[in-house]
């Protein structure tokens, strides 16, 4: 027998070594790829806090509803199962006098509404405690009064006879948070917002069993845009179509309050405003001043689209007897002088009419409300140094949502509840043009003809104007049989009318009308 070759020799030790490591565990480990080690658990992947249940009751037009209030949080998930975020919501379910909820018994038969506040950065809590939840922070009718700490009460005009709520917290407002190891800055954009709440809708849909209820969506303010933007989204990437949108005290163009070289569109949308406020504050001539709001801000709607908007369309060609003239109309609808306007350019800036309309009586306007004043600490500037309307609710509304969720709901979270929190949101989809979704909102109409639109608006809102929504619907390219679809109602108040009793009263009206039209 030949004796083996070195290379031979040298062939058999290679196998040989490459069985033993086969057979030791500790080598066969270290030859896995190192992210299998980290690759964490199935049931580590779907650990979730268990939600907490509160049972209660409330009088709604003289009838007992019992309901079930259920707080927790939704993952929005990425695709390998994990969380990026978690959403924090309450949900407020009917149920019959056994507990058991009215919409597990007939889904169909049981609407479910969704609400989302504005900023963006704020919570739910506006909507939640203020307007039409079953219980509510116990403030004075006229919605004037400021207050700090108060109880939270019964609403005697929630909606919850009539559809089931769930009120939403986006990321990074109210106890919404990103996912360990995750980024808040990538929810803080126009479509990531959308997209973020339209999967916490979707899941919570799947999970709730309510695919087939009649779905509502509502959003005030900021909350508009989203709610515009998330009809389509949820329309095309998962086939959820809406009933209907409440859009209530909002926009889907910035461009029609935002004021800019070559954009003079916002003097024209809030002149109404102006109009309505002053007739408030009687502060218009006694022609306007002998009739109602709604004759005030008509004439000065039809001065704004016909006289005045030509006006500013000449810009510095205009000749000066017409420049004095229109000066003249424009402090007739906004109770300004004419040497006001004329400073001004003819541009009255909301601002600017808030220090300057109750200036004598040392006086300046709310923002979101503009029947509330406080006193002017600073007549030097031509720009009231803050906002009542806001400063006065404010404290009252952190008191009682940090006391009512963590004890009369039982949610307890050592996280900071952000009422209102600032966001460094991005708009780099919308460079070199205005923030919109109105193309959204079109396309939604056009291809869900049964959805309903509600668009819910203050007389004396000085930060969204009735005719900024108005002037974008008009625009809209929807056939005519959609513009059918869009109703307008009217409050005495502002920004947030749910705060003045009489305006509640009316909206829950009109929500119950929404939701079940006649015929339905």
């Amino acid at each position: 027998m030949k004796r083996p070759t070195a290379a031979l020799l040298a062939l058999f030790s290679l196998l040989t070594a490459l069985a033993l490591a086969q057979d030791d565990p500790a080598k066969a480990d270290a030859k896995k790829p190192a992210e299998q080690k980290e690759e964490p658990k199935k049931d580590e992947k779907l650990k979730e806090e268990k939600p907490k249940e509160h049972a209660g009751k409330i009088t709604l037009a003289g009838a007992e509803v019992r309901y079930v209030a259920q707080t927790g949080t939704i993952p929005v998930l990425k695709d390998d199962g994990t969380p990026r975020a978690n959403v924090f919501y309450v949900y407020y379910a009917a149920t019959d006098a056994d507990g058991k909820r009215l919409a597990a018994k007939d889904p169909a038969a049981r609407p479910i509404m969704f609400f989302f506040n504005g900023g963006p950065g704020a919570s739910s809590v506006w909507l939640h405690l203020g307007g039409l939840g079953p219980r509510r922070v116990d403030l004075q009718p006229d919605g004037l009064t400021p207050a700090t700490a108060v109880p939270v009460v019964d609403n005697p005009n929630s909606i919850l006879d009539a559809s089931d709520l769930v009120f939403v917290d986006p990321v990074s407002t109210g106890l919404s948070r990103a996912a360990k190891g995750e980024k808040p800055e990538q929810f803080f954009g126009v479509d990531e917002d959308i997209q973020s709440v339209g999967e916490f809708v979707r899941l919570f849909t799947t999970r709730e069993q309510r695919w087939s209820s009649p779905k509502y969506f509502c959003g005030e303010s900021y909350g508009v845009l989203r709610v515009a933007g998330l009809a389509q989204y949820l329309q095309e990437k998962h086939g959820l179509y809406a009933e209907g949108l409440a859009l209530m005290s909002g926009l889907i163009n910035f461009g029609t309050i935002s004021a800019d070289a070559g954009n003079d569109l916002p003097y024209l949308t809030f002149l109404p405003g102006f109009a309505a406020t002053a007739h408030f504050h009687k502060k218009l001539p006694p022609d306007l001043q002998a009739g109602d709001v709604a004759q005030a801000v008509a004439a000065a709607r039809a001065f704004a689209q016909g006289d005045y908007a030509l006006a500013l369309l000449q810009g510095s060609y205009l000749p000066d007897e017409q420049r004095q003239r229109i000066a003249a109309q424009v402090a007739r609808f906004t109770g300004l002088s004419v040497e006001q306007v004329l400073d001004q350019d003819l541009r009255i800036d909301a601002s600017y009419f808030r220090e300057m309309l109750l200036r004598k009586d040392g006086k300046i306007l709310g923002r979101f409300d503009a029947r509330v004043t406080g006193e002017d600490g600073d007549r030097s500037e031509l720009r009231p140094e803050f906002d009542p309307s806001f400063s006065n609710i404010i404290g009252g509304f952190s008191s009682a949502v940090n006391a009512y969720v963590r004890g009369e709901l039982g949610y307890e979270s050592d996280h900071p509840y952000h009422v209102l929190n600032g966001l460094p949101w991005k708009y780099s989809s919308f460079e070199g043009r205005f923030i919109s979704t109105e193309g959204k909102l079109a396309q939604a109409m056009k291809n869900n003809p049964r959805l309903r639109v509600l668009v819910q608006t203050g007389y004396r809102d000085l930060a969204v104007p009735e005719d900024s929504m108005r002037y974008s619907l008009s625009h809209l390219t929807l056939p005519k049989s959609a513009r059918a679809n869009i109703a307008f109602q009217h409050y005495e108040s502002g920004h947030m009318m749910y705060l003045y009793l009489p305006d509640a009263v009316k909206l829950r009206k009109d929500f119950l009308d929404f939701i079940k039209p006649a015929g339905r």
